[in-house]
Protein backbone atom coordinates (compact mmCIF):
# COMPACT_ATOMS: atom_id res chain seq x y z
CA UNK A 1 0.00 0.00 0.00
CA UNK A 2 1.23 3.53 -1.13
CA UNK A 3 1.06 6.25 1.55
CA UNK A 4 1.63 9.91 1.73
CA UNK A 5 1.53 12.26 4.34
CA UNK A 6 1.15 16.04 4.32
CA UNK A 7 2.14 18.44 6.92
CA UNK A 8 3.65 21.82 6.90
CA UNK A 9 7.30 20.39 7.45
CA UNK A 10 9.20 21.01 3.92
CA UNK A 11 10.75 17.88 4.22
CA UNK A 12 10.01 15.87 0.87
CA UNK A 13 10.48 12.14 1.53
CA UNK A 14 10.47 8.68 3.41
CA UNK A 15 11.90 9.54 6.60
CA UNK A 16 15.27 7.26 7.77
CA UNK A 17 14.24 4.94 11.14
CA UNK A 18 17.80 6.88 12.60
CA UNK A 19 16.67 10.22 12.41
CA UNK A 20 17.22 12.03 15.67
CA UNK A 21 14.08 13.90 15.72
CA UNK A 22 11.90 11.33 15.69
CA UNK A 23 8.84 13.01 17.00
CA UNK A 24 4.96 11.36 16.44
CA UNK A 25 4.77 12.19 13.21
CA UNK A 26 8.00 11.42 12.09
CA UNK A 27 7.63 7.85 13.58
CA UNK A 28 4.15 7.58 12.11
CA UNK A 29 5.47 8.15 8.31
CA UNK A 30 8.68 5.87 9.18
CA UNK A 31 6.74 3.03 10.81
CA UNK A 32 4.12 2.84 7.67
CA UNK A 33 7.04 3.14 5.00
CA UNK A 34 5.37 6.42 3.73
CA UNK A 35 6.13 9.47 1.65
CA UNK A 36 6.06 13.11 3.06
CA UNK A 37 5.36 16.01 1.07
CA UNK A 38 4.65 19.73 2.46
CA UNK A 39 1.31 20.48 1.50
CA UNK A 40 2.29 23.34 -0.33
CA UNK A 41 3.10 20.48 -3.24
CA UNK A 42 0.87 18.55 -3.73
CA UNK A 43 -0.70 19.98 -6.57
CA UNK A 44 2.60 19.39 -8.04
CA UNK A 45 1.97 15.50 -7.41
CA UNK A 46 1.25 13.45 -10.21
CA UNK A 47 -2.43 11.90 -10.18
CA UNK A 48 -3.43 8.42 -8.38
CA UNK A 49 0.14 8.54 -7.12
CA UNK A 50 -1.15 6.70 -3.51
CA UNK A 51 -3.70 4.51 -2.35
CA UNK A 52 -3.80 7.19 0.98
CA UNK A 53 -3.25 10.69 1.49
CA UNK A 54 -2.89 11.48 5.76
CA UNK A 55 -2.67 15.56 5.90
CA UNK A 56 -1.93 17.08 9.58
CA UNK A 57 -3.53 20.76 9.20
CA UNK A 58 -1.43 22.92 10.78
CA UNK A 59 -2.57 25.74 12.98
CA UNK A 60 -1.67 28.10 11.16
CA UNK A 61 -4.35 27.99 8.19
CA UNK A 62 -5.47 30.80 7.21
CA UNK A 63 -3.50 30.23 3.80
CA UNK A 64 -4.39 27.26 3.56
CA UNK A 65 -8.19 28.44 2.90
CA UNK A 66 -7.96 29.61 -0.96
CA UNK A 67 -5.73 26.29 -1.51
CA UNK A 68 -7.11 23.74 -3.56
CA UNK A 69 -6.02 21.25 -0.64
CA UNK A 70 -9.20 18.31 -0.66
CA UNK A 71 -9.27 18.46 -4.74
CA UNK A 72 -5.68 18.00 -4.90
CA UNK A 73 -5.65 14.95 -2.57
CA UNK A 74 -8.10 13.23 -3.72
CA UNK A 75 -6.95 13.60 -7.48
CA UNK A 76 -3.68 12.36 -6.06
CA UNK A 77 -5.06 9.52 -3.68
CA UNK A 78 -7.42 6.74 -3.52
CA UNK A 79 -8.47 7.55 -0.05
CA UNK A 80 -7.74 10.82 2.21
CA UNK A 81 -7.71 11.11 5.76
CA UNK A 82 -6.74 13.84 8.01
CA UNK A 83 -5.16 13.67 11.02
CA UNK A 84 -6.32 15.44 14.42
CA UNK A 85 -3.51 18.53 15.33
CA UNK A 86 -3.58 19.44 19.13
CA UNK A 87 -6.81 19.56 21.37
CA UNK A 88 -10.10 18.83 19.66
CA UNK A 89 -11.10 22.45 19.88
CA UNK A 90 -8.30 24.44 19.54
CA UNK A 91 -9.21 25.33 15.82
CA UNK A 92 -12.16 26.99 17.57
CA UNK A 93 -10.19 29.76 18.53
CA UNK A 94 -9.64 30.88 14.51
CA UNK A 95 -11.19 33.16 12.14
CA UNK A 96 -14.69 32.16 11.06
CA UNK A 97 -13.69 31.94 7.55
CA UNK A 98 -10.80 29.25 8.87
CA UNK A 99 -13.33 27.49 11.04
CA UNK A 100 -15.96 27.05 8.27
CA UNK A 101 -12.73 25.86 5.67
CA UNK A 102 -11.64 23.19 8.25
CA UNK A 103 -15.01 21.75 9.24
CA UNK A 104 -15.68 21.89 5.28
CA UNK A 105 -12.53 19.97 4.99
CA UNK A 106 -13.12 17.49 7.85
CA UNK A 107 -16.85 16.93 6.01
CA UNK A 108 -15.01 15.99 2.59
CA UNK A 109 -12.54 12.81 4.38
CA UNK A 110 -12.81 9.51 4.20
CA UNK A 111 -11.33 9.03 7.57
CA UNK A 112 -10.36 11.38 10.46
CA UNK A 113 -7.72 10.24 12.56
CA UNK A 114 -7.96 10.76 16.49
CA UNK A 115 -5.72 11.09 19.54
CA UNK A 116 -7.98 9.99 22.12
CA UNK A 117 -11.32 8.19 22.64
CA UNK A 118 -12.54 11.68 23.67
CA UNK A 119 -11.88 13.10 20.26
CA UNK A 120 -12.98 10.02 18.61
CA UNK A 121 -16.87 10.99 20.07
CA UNK A 122 -16.16 14.84 19.59
CA UNK A 123 -15.24 14.39 15.75
CA UNK A 124 -18.00 11.88 15.27
CA UNK A 125 -20.53 14.48 16.84
CA UNK A 126 -19.38 17.24 14.39
CA UNK A 127 -19.28 15.15 11.10
CA UNK A 128 -20.88 12.55 9.18
CA UNK A 129 -17.26 11.11 8.81
CA UNK A 130 -15.57 7.90 9.71
CA UNK A 131 -13.16 8.28 12.66
CA UNK A 132 -10.36 5.86 14.18
CA UNK A 133 -7.60 6.27 16.70
CA UNK A 134 -4.17 6.96 15.10
CA UNK A 135 -2.20 5.66 18.11
CA UNK A 136 1.06 8.08 19.52
CA UNK A 137 3.67 6.15 18.61
CA UNK A 138 8.10 5.87 19.49
CA UNK A 139 10.66 4.79 17.04
CA UNK A 140 13.10 3.08 19.87
CA UNK A 141 15.70 1.73 17.61
CA UNK A 142 18.10 4.31 18.28
CA UNK A 143 17.04 5.68 21.79
CA UNK A 144 19.99 5.90 24.93
CA UNK A 145 18.71 5.30 28.24
CA UNK A 146 20.04 7.21 31.25
CA UNK A 147 21.38 3.95 33.13
CA UNK A 148 22.21 5.95 36.66
CA UNK A 149 20.38 6.85 39.36
CA UNK A 150 16.99 8.66 38.86
CA UNK A 151 16.28 12.00 40.60
CA UNK A 152 13.69 14.75 40.47
CA UNK A 153 10.44 15.19 38.37
CA UNK A 154 9.91 16.32 34.86
CA UNK A 155 6.53 18.41 34.32
CA UNK A 156 4.55 17.61 31.04
CA UNK A 157 4.68 21.44 30.11
CA UNK A 158 5.00 24.76 30.57
CA UNK A 159 2.33 27.63 32.73
CA UNK A 160 -0.15 27.82 29.94
CA UNK A 161 -3.64 26.99 29.66
CA UNK A 162 -2.86 23.88 27.48
CA UNK A 163 -0.17 22.28 29.10
CA UNK A 164 -1.70 23.47 32.81
CA UNK A 165 2.12 23.81 34.00
CA UNK A 166 1.06 25.45 37.18
CA UNK A 167 -1.10 22.64 38.24
CA UNK A 168 1.68 20.14 37.61
CA UNK A 169 4.02 22.13 39.37
CA UNK A 170 2.23 22.38 42.47
CA UNK A 171 1.82 18.65 42.45
CA UNK A 172 5.42 17.73 41.87
CA UNK A 173 6.80 20.18 44.87
CA UNK A 174 5.26 17.04 47.15
CA UNK A 175 7.46 14.88 45.21
CA UNK A 176 10.90 16.77 44.99
CA UNK A 177 12.82 19.79 45.02
CA UNK A 178 14.72 19.16 41.79
CA UNK A 179 11.49 19.87 38.78
CA UNK A 180 12.35 20.01 35.32
CA UNK A 181 10.15 21.46 32.51
CA UNK A 182 10.77 21.44 28.30
CA UNK A 183 11.03 24.58 26.92
CA UNK A 184 8.31 25.01 24.59
CA UNK A 185 6.88 27.71 21.96
CA UNK A 186 4.33 29.07 25.07
CA UNK A 187 6.82 29.67 27.53
CA UNK A 188 6.30 32.79 29.33
CA UNK A 189 9.27 34.37 29.81
CA UNK A 190 8.53 34.95 33.69
CA UNK A 191 8.52 30.95 33.89
CA UNK A 192 12.76 31.42 34.21
CA UNK A 193 12.29 33.10 37.40
CA UNK A 194 10.62 29.94 39.12
CA UNK A 195 12.62 27.23 40.75
CA UNK A 196 12.23 25.25 37.76
CA UNK A 197 14.86 23.75 35.55
CA UNK A 198 14.08 24.60 32.07
CA UNK A 199 15.50 22.31 29.71
CA UNK A 200 16.20 23.86 26.28
CA UNK A 201 14.97 22.79 22.83
CA UNK A 202 16.88 19.23 21.88
CA UNK A 203 15.74 16.68 19.53
CA UNK A 204 13.56 13.73 20.72
CA UNK A 205 16.35 11.24 20.34
CA UNK A 206 17.99 13.26 23.37
CA UNK A 207 14.93 14.80 24.86
CA UNK A 208 14.00 11.04 25.63
CA UNK A 209 17.71 10.46 26.81
CA UNK A 210 17.45 13.67 29.55
CA UNK A 211 13.75 12.57 30.55
CA UNK A 212 15.37 9.15 31.31
CA UNK A 213 16.59 10.95 33.93
CA UNK A 214 14.05 11.48 36.49
CA UNK A 215 11.97 10.06 38.42
CA UNK A 216 8.74 10.96 38.19
CA UNK A 217 6.11 12.62 35.42
CA UNK A 218 3.44 14.92 35.88
CA UNK A 219 1.01 15.80 32.81
CA UNK A 220 -2.38 17.38 34.17
CA UNK A 221 -2.47 18.99 31.12
CA UNK A 222 -5.12 18.98 28.15
CA UNK A 223 -6.32 15.77 25.92
CA UNK A 224 -4.00 15.95 23.02
CA UNK A 225 -1.19 13.38 21.36
CA UNK A 226 -0.05 12.22 24.94
CA UNK A 227 3.34 11.56 23.70
CA UNK A 228 4.68 12.68 27.28
CA UNK A 229 2.86 10.29 29.01
CA UNK A 230 3.53 7.80 26.16
CA UNK A 231 7.53 8.53 26.49
CA UNK A 232 7.60 8.25 30.28
CA UNK A 233 5.71 4.87 29.68
CA UNK A 234 8.18 3.43 27.77
CA UNK A 235 11.23 4.81 30.46
CA UNK A 236 9.45 3.38 33.28
CA UNK A 237 8.46 6.35 34.56
CA UNK A 238 5.46 6.75 36.52
CA UNK A 239 3.34 9.15 35.70
CA UNK A 240 0.32 11.13 37.42
CA UNK A 241 -2.03 12.87 34.69
CA UNK A 242 -5.80 13.09 33.71
CA UNK A 243 -7.80 9.96 32.61
CA UNK A 244 -8.94 11.71 29.14
CA UNK A 245 -6.06 11.37 27.52
CA UNK A 246 -5.54 7.70 25.98
CA UNK A 247 -1.66 7.45 26.56
CA UNK A 248 -2.31 7.95 30.23
CA UNK A 249 -5.40 5.99 31.38
CA UNK A 250 -3.78 3.17 29.43
CA UNK A 251 -0.70 3.39 30.33
CA UNK A 252 -0.80 4.70 33.99
CA UNK A 253 -4.23 3.45 35.35
CA UNK A 254 -3.23 3.69 38.69
CA UNK A 255 -2.09 6.98 38.43
CA UNK A 256 -4.75 8.88 36.54
CA UNK A 257 -7.51 10.93 38.15
CA UNK A 258 -10.29 12.91 36.20
CA UNK A 259 -9.84 15.89 34.27
CA UNK A 260 -9.56 18.92 37.30
CA UNK A 261 -8.95 16.27 40.10
CA UNK A 262 -5.96 17.91 41.65
CA UNK A 263 -6.87 16.77 44.87
CA UNK A 264 -6.77 13.04 44.15
CA UNK A 265 -3.70 14.17 41.95
CA UNK A 266 -1.87 15.06 44.99
CA UNK A 267 -2.64 12.09 47.07
CA UNK A 268 -1.37 9.42 44.45
CA UNK A 269 1.93 12.19 44.44
CA UNK A 270 2.18 11.91 48.43
CA UNK A 271 1.66 8.06 48.14
CA UNK A 272 4.56 7.71 44.86
CA UNK A 273 6.67 9.78 47.51
CA UNK A 274 6.35 7.25 50.82
CA UNK A 275 5.59 4.25 49.43
CA UNK A 276 8.76 2.13 47.31
CA UNK A 277 6.65 -0.80 46.51
CA UNK A 278 3.75 1.46 45.23
CA UNK A 279 5.87 3.24 42.61
CA UNK A 280 7.78 -0.12 41.47
CA UNK A 281 4.59 -1.61 40.83
CA UNK A 282 3.80 1.39 38.86
CA UNK A 283 6.83 1.20 36.95
CA UNK A 284 6.89 -2.70 36.23
CA UNK A 285 3.25 -2.17 35.29
CA UNK A 286 3.49 0.77 32.83
CA UNK A 287 6.35 -0.53 30.52
CA UNK A 288 4.67 -4.27 30.74
CA UNK A 289 0.92 -1.95 29.37
CA UNK A 290 3.60 -0.32 27.10
CA UNK A 291 4.56 -3.17 25.01
CA UNK A 292 1.39 -4.70 25.15
CA UNK A 293 -0.56 -1.48 23.45
CA UNK A 294 1.63 0.87 22.18
CA UNK A 295 4.89 -1.06 20.99
CA UNK A 296 5.54 -0.56 16.88
CA UNK A 297 4.38 -3.92 16.70
CA UNK A 298 1.03 -3.62 18.35
CA UNK A 299 0.26 0.39 16.44
CA UNK A 300 1.13 -1.87 12.86
CA UNK A 301 -1.50 -4.24 13.47
CA UNK A 302 -4.18 -1.79 14.50
CA UNK A 303 -3.47 0.94 11.55
CA UNK A 304 -3.27 -1.44 8.90
CA UNK A 305 -7.00 -2.92 9.85
CA UNK A 306 -8.07 0.69 9.94
CA UNK A 307 -6.52 1.19 6.83
CA UNK A 308 -7.88 -1.75 4.73
CA UNK A 309 -4.46 -3.10 3.89
CA UNK A 310 -6.15 -6.82 2.97
CA UNK A 311 -8.36 -4.88 1.04
CA UNK A 312 -5.15 -4.26 -1.27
Amino acid sequence: MKIAFFTETGYEGKFPRNNPNMRTDAAWICALNATHHPISVIHNIPSNSYDWGIVIIPKKKDRLVQYPLVENMKRVCSKVAVMQESTYWYWQDDKIESQVWYHSVLQSMDLIFCHNDLDVNYYSGITDVRCELLPSLMITDYIKVFDGERDGVMLGGNWASIYRGFDSYMISKILSTKVTSPTTGRMKEEERLLDINHLPWVHWKDWIYELSKHKYGIQLGTPAAGTFNLNCSYLGIPCIGYNNLNTQKILHPNLSVDDGDVSSARKLAEKLKVDPQFYLENSILTQQLYKENYSEEQFLIKIKKVLGYEEV
